[in-house]
């Protein structure tokens, strides 16, 4: 092994436990109430939408993650199946979507620990639980996947408690799930973009392909293994939230799954719920530093990024200069963006990532998997608001041209 690549520590188990911290962290508690305020009563149309795009391509990312088991994700994929340009753009995507994503679940484990917290204290302790963060992915990613074990462990033990509070303790308040009230098709796309936001922790799984054993064979099996249980989490909560407070009042709450137990005869587990929610998005921020770094060191290794940044830590066989560089900008973002921006301009990066993803996998194998994932991918990114478009778009623009002046310069 040389001083550039990583080590094969993680089995099946614990890339479905990564894939999960990420998943179930980002969505359950930070995704529902948007989408329901976009669809209303269309929410589980919505979910069922970004359900069958993620599966597309966590079918897709699996294929390709099976030929080429190395770190960097659709980075890797769209460089040896369209060409560099393609391959960078998605990484380019990936990389700064990915970044504002981890602000924003650094944000909500404030907002959810300390919600009475003003600033500058808010920033402050965002930034510390970012750098509590990096020094555990630091220190070796077997480490980081036992504190996953941890988080995800805990997670779904307090939305278990939270799923029979609503369900059992008292009678719907909401009679029902009522007629549609949502803003039609756009409004349901909407929803399905914003969940799909949830979903697309699979991809952590992909880009720590250079840390799998046999990632042909884990790979395919962990991405739809974890898919599916936070599929099946996702339809449970809410429909029982539907059932509980109404789609009017799930999308107005800031916190409708504390809102809902509050509503319930065990009110007075609504702490546990809330801490519950700062943990999970602290296992969302743990995998999300962890897919970052490693998509930074393979762009780095090819000269997209500064080469200083790929470099592995010869005890811990961890890219430690990435992942240092990534807790450096994300604490910046911390202190100078919103949950609402960070999570908007997140989820056009991402669906552009699986865009290229999709085109990928179609030259391996022409399906209609490939093709609906990447149908799907195009119509949910430009169905987001439309500042987080305009953003993206930018910025995406930003990152073609930086590759177009590099080119020309070494040419």
């Amino acid at each position: 092994m040389t001083s550039n690549e990583l080590r094969r520590h993680l089995g099946v188990r614990d890339a479905v436990l990564l894939g999960l911290g990420s998943m179930i962290g980002a969505g359950v508690f930070a995704a529902l109430a948007p989408a329901a305020r976009a669809a209303g009563s269309g929410l589980l149309l919505g979910l069922a939408i970004a359900a069958v795009v993620a599966y597309c391509n966590a079918t897709s990312s699996a294929r390709l993650a099976a030929v080429y088991p190395s770190s960097g994700g659709t980075y890797v994929y769209g460089r040896e199946r369209l060409g560099e340009f393609w391959g960078y753009l998605a990484g380019w995507g990936f990389v700064v979507g990915k970044t504002a994503s981890c602000a924003a679940m650094a944000l909500t484990v404030v907002t959810y620990a300390a919600p009475g917290l003003g600033q500058p204290w808010r920033s402050l302790l965002a930034v510390a639980v970012v750098a509590a963060l990096t020094g555990v992915n630091y220190r070796g990613v077997r480490r980081s996947a036992l504190a996953t074990l941890v988080i995800v462990t805990v997670t779904l033990l307090v939305l278990a408690v939270a799923i029979s509070a609503v369900a059992f303790a008292g009678p719907p308040r909401a009679g029902g799930l009522g007629a549609f009230t949502g803003t039609g098709v756009g409004g349901v796309l909407e929803a399905a973009g914003l969940l799909f936001f949830a979903f697309a922790g699979y991809a952590r799984i992909a880009t720590l392909g250079e840390e799998v054993r046999d990632p042909a064979r884990t790979i395919p099996l962990a991405i739809p293994i974890a898919l599916g249980l936070t599929l099946v989490v996702y339809a449970v909560l809410a429909v029982v939230l539907l059932l509980r407070l109404g789609p009017g009042q799930l999308g107005a709450d800031a916190d409708p799954i504390a809102a809902a137990v509050s509503a319930s005869n065990w009110h007075w587990l609504t702490p546990v719920i809330r801490g519950g929610a700062a943990l999970a998005a602290l296992g969302s921020l743990l995998a999300l530093v962890l897919g970052v770094s490693r998509t930074t060191l393979a762009m780095a290794r090819d000269g997209h990024l500064p080469r200083f940044l790929a470099s592995v830590h010869p005890r811990f066989g961890v890219p430690h200069r990435a992942e240092v560089a990534v807790g450096v900008v994300v604490s910046v973002l911390v202190c100078t963006t919103d949950l609402r921006g960070a999570i908007g301009f997140s989820s056009f990066a991402v669906l552009a990532y699986y865009t290229v993803a999709n085109a990928s996998a179609l030259t391996l194998r022409r399906d209609f998997i490939g093709a609906t994932g990447l149908a799907g991918c195009l119509v949910l990114a430009v169905s987001l608001p439309l500042a987080s478009v305009v953003t993206g778009c930018c910025v995406l623009a930003a990152g073609a041209a930086a590759f177009a002046v590099r080119r020309v310069t070494r040419n």
